[in-house]
């Protein structure tokens, strides 16, 4: 056995001859030494231990197909087979006519014809196939996500739309599959593992896009998306392939989640099928009862629905389409309820949808960040009406408003509220901020200091929503609030539930433990009411006292409760109103 490396001084490619005839390895080697390194190797044994450790510098084998100990045809399928190897090109050399097309079925780049009387010949298909690979390796590496092998994003798009082109829109089905709390696996297992099961759902994405048709990519960090020949019934199938992803994971703590396109002919372009099959994998994030759904005409309807509320926002607000209500809060603390204040609650009044709830926009809003546009609106609208009743009855009556987690975080946040104070004429005192307990849950220590300088700025904060954001008890205690608002899910059951009530008296026990008062919404029965008053609650918001109400109805309200009452709201609310 001989092997012999010629190395050239500067930048030279190697090739490796393999050939047992000793004669034919030299021609060849002296053929092409002049541009190339040469490796040599005399049989298929000694060739597979060069090509395994000189793999990552070799760019071209000239096999021969008859050897001793592994002959050509098997070594060219070892090198196929291997993930490695395979990106080596190989030149088939032969005399055999017959044996050209195995050798290309084989994955052979070119064959060089024996015997060797045409060296320019030679070295020209040497060069070509040397930067013909080359120049698929720089592709593949600039179309291919590294670690999973999948197309990344824009090429997978840019090859679907031909594959579209050239099967003349056939029908197609579109999966988004994200795998749920990606960062929280790094973060526990380490990044290490974390690519390592990105490889391994690599792997299985392949192996579907493998059986049945199509593309897929990792389209970012742990998202993939799988573009399929539709499929009748995929509903049925999709299980199968979900179990066959989570047999090859291995890991019953890899949860994840697949949103589905299928095609129904309605000749939609492929982005837009992802574009809806993304929808549906987000709409099913937090749901631990599927891992899978599909994009309906319901969930279309809904998303025209959105968009057209997005799209109509700008002008909703020059028009003042967005009408201000005022929910009445009264104090139970006596034994007449006595009423003390007011929330601010927006209601859209829509030119052709007509009353639009609030549950369809508010969310909405907060997603794209528009809620912003939208608290500004509000806090404007309610500063100027507290200001026209102070003005008319002589005495100011407090207003909560409330805060969206987008601004919360915003660290402009008391410069805003300042500036509409001043503008409108009202004290901070007056303007009342509702902040939910999810915003603190989100980021304690952030929200903490933007409600510590609102306080310094004479704004009370209401923690809005209380029991539903999970807040620990440590937290609340080093919390800077002036009040609990109890989220009104608690109240629903409290006279038919024991455990609710209990819940709620627990609630109320931390206000106290905090010294603050405890105000309740959502009340909507005498049995309600009278049970909050015999747990210790505040002040208490509902149906049952009264529904928010536009401002005239307001105005003729405080008229009626002077009357009745002969000045005790003048002198509530110079006590403190909301007895913050």
């Amino acid at each position: 056995m001989q092997e012999l490396l010629e190395r050239k001084k500067g930048l030279h490619r190697t090739v490796l001859i393999v050939d047992d005839e000793l004669i034919e390895r030299e021609m060849l080697g002296a053929m092409l030494s002049d541009q190339y390194a040469v490796v040599y190797a005399e049989n298929g044994a000694v060739a597979l231990d060069i090509i395994r450790r000189e793999r990552f510098t070799l760019s071209l084998i000239l096999l021969d197909l008859h050897m001793p100990e592994i002959d050509g045809y098997s070594l060219l399928k070892i090198i196929r087979s291997d993930s490695e190897l395979c990106r080596i090109p190989v030149i088939v050399l032969t005399s055999e006519k017959d044996a050209e097309v195995e050798s290309f079925q084989l994955g052979a780049a070119d064959f060089i014809s024996k015997p060797y009387n045409v060296p320019d010949v030679i070295r020209a298909r040497v060069q070509r196939s040397i930067e013909l690979a080359e120049d698929r390796v720089i592709i593949n590496r600039t179309e291919r996500d590294v670690l999973t092998g999948l197309f990344n994003k824009e090429f997978f798009f840019e090859y679907a739309k031909r594959l579209d082109e050239q099967n003349n829109n056939m029908p197609m089905d579109a999966i988004v599959l994200d795998i749920n709390r990606f960062h929280i696996i790094n973060e526990l297992y380490g990044r290490t593992y974390g690519d390592m099961l990105l490889k391994k759902l690599g792997s299985c994405i392949h192996e579907l896009v493998s059986k049945t048709g199509g593309l897929a990519c990792r389209s970012n960090s742990n998202c993939f998306g799988i573009y399929i020949p539709h499929i009748e019934d995929l509903k049925g199938q999709l299980p199968q392939y979900i179990s066959m992803i989570e047999k090859n994971l291995g890991d019953s703590r890899i949860s994840f989640r697949m949103g589905v396109y299928s095609d129904d002919g309605d000749c939609l372009d492929m982005e837009q099928r992802f574009e809806r099959a993304g929808l549906v994998c987000r709409k099913i994030e937090n749901n631990y009862t599927t891992c899978f759904e599909f994009y309906n005409a319901d969930l279309h309807i809904k998303e025209l629905h959105s968009e057209r509320l997005i799209n109509d926002m700008d002008i909703a607000l020059s028009e003042k389409q967005f009408r201000v209500f005022y929910q009445p809060k009264y104090s139970i603390r006596d034994n007449k309820p006595v009423f003390t204040s007011f929330e601010a609650l927006v209601r859209w009044f829509h030119p052709e949808y007509g009353l639009v709830s609030p549950d369809d926009f508010i969310t909405l809003f907060e997603e794209n960040g528009l809620i912003r546009q939208l608290d500004r609106y509000v806090w404007n609208e309610t500063a100027a009406q507290i200001k026209q009743w102070k003005d008319e009855f002589g005495f100011s009556i407090p207003v909560s408003v409330n805060v969206s987690r987008v601004d919360a975080f915003n660290p402009q946040l008391v410069e805003v509220l300042n500036e509409i104070i001043s503008n409108n004429g009202i004290d901070s005192e007056d303007l009342l901020l509702e902040i939910t307990e999810s915003a603190y849950a989100d980021n304690a220590q952030q929200i903490i200091n933007t409600v510590v300088m609102l306080r310094e700025n004479g704004f009370k904060i209401e923690m809005d929503d209380f029991g539903s954001g999970y807040s620990s008890l440590n937290m609340l205690c080093s919390l800077p609030i002036d009040a609990l608002k109890l989220d009104m899910k608690f109240v629903r059951n409290i006279c038919s539930n024991q455990k609710d009530y209990r819940l709620v008296g627990i609630m109320t026990d931390i206000a106290r433990l905090l010294e603050v008062p405890v105000i309740v919404e959502g009340v909507e029965t005498e049995g309600q009411l009278e049970l909050l008053k015999k747990l210790g609650c505040d002040i208490i918001q509902g149906y049952y006292l009264s529904k928010p109400l536009p401002p005239d109805e307001v105005t003729e309200l405080i008229r009626k409760t002077l009357k009745e009452h002969e000045g005790c709201l003048q002198q509530t609310n110079s006590g403190n109103t909301e007895q913050m």
